[in-house]
């Protein structure tokens, strides 16, 4: 049987099929494996913990991993070390999560596109059909990730505290979120992942979208994210689509589309979870193998 691994900073799913593509029960959820910024001991503390994906340690004949931090060597082989250690007789292969964007948003193989992923953290990378190619290497949460879940998190707590917010969404999001300076700050600066301590307030976003606020925050962070990412593939973009991945996208993709035609690049695809996407590509192969 197959496990197929699709984790952001936030969350880590784990879909279990076997090899007609079948599911073999539903998603498995753990914390998420980012290996840039968790020890070897939490990625293997927080995989460990759940009983449920134990169950499958010694079933698994192969394992294709897709995850946050996953872009750059010294993280990925960190985390290889820990599957392979939890996972000794299984086959185990690692990308960064932009391939599972890749993958779960072309409509064929051979598709070149502009693939983009939107949820905690926020990436860019241009898929020529065969390979992956970035120009601009991200440095994070805390310095880039535009039109993030993390980003818009930090935009909403900025906005709140300088009282920038119109003040009808102030009060509802005082009512929501502990919004306590110490408490902010224990989360952001004494608790692991922060990033997705910021993202969790882009719900509020989503949820009031509608409102001019809203709109006007998420279009001036959307069209940060097109100039700094999108456009450095200007010349591809005259013929080839941009696809997205992720929840934040997903939910906003009214207003990307209004960025989109404002700065003259195709939209393409949306898709929330590549999991699902993921499971039939990788059947696929096996069967070709």
């Amino acid at each position: 049987m197959i496990l197929i691994v699709d984790s952001g900073s936030t969350k880590c799913d784990w879909m279990p099929v076997d090899l007609e593509g079948n599911q073999l029960s539903e998603k498995i959820r753990t914390k998420g494996l980012n290996p840039a910024i968790l020890e070897r001991n939490e990625l293997r503390v927080r995989i460990l913990e759940n009983e449920e994906l134990m169950a499958y340690k010694d079933k698994a004949t192969h394992l294709y991993f897709y995850g946050a931090g996953c872009g750059t060597e010294k993280p990925k082989l960190a985390l290889r070390d820990v599957l392979k250690e939890i996972f000794t007789s299984t086959h185990i292969e690692i990308e960064e999560d932009t391939m599972a964007a890749v993958r779960s948003t072309i409509n064929h193989d051979d598709e070149a596109a502009v693939v983009c992923i939107m949820g905690t953290g926020s990436n860019c990378s241009y898929y020529d059909g065969n390979k992956l190619h970035q120009r601009v290497v991200s440095l994070g949460y805390s310095l880039m990730d535009e039109a993030s879940g993390n980003y818009y998190g930090k935009e909403l707590i900025k906005d709140y505290y300088y009282k920038h917010m119109p003040s009808s969404l102030r009060v509802a999001f005082d009512h929501k979120y502990n919004m306590e300076a110490d408490h902010i700050k224990y989360n952001l600066y004494k608790q692991p992942n922060p990033n997705a301590y910021l993202a969790t307030f882009a719900e509020f976003m989503i949820l009031n979208k509608e409102s001019v606020y809203m709109h006007d925050l998420i279009v001036r962070g959307f069209k940060s994210f097109a100039k700094n990412m999108i456009m450095q593939f200007k010349d591809e973009l005259k013929s080839v689509p941009v696809h997205f991945a992720g929840s934040i996208s997903f939910f906003t993709q009214e207003h990307i589309k209004e960025v989109a035609a404002e700065m003259g690049f195709t939209v393409g695809n949306f898709v929330r979870r590549p999991i699902e996407g993921l499971v039939d590509y990788h059947v696929k192969a096996l069967k070709h193998v």
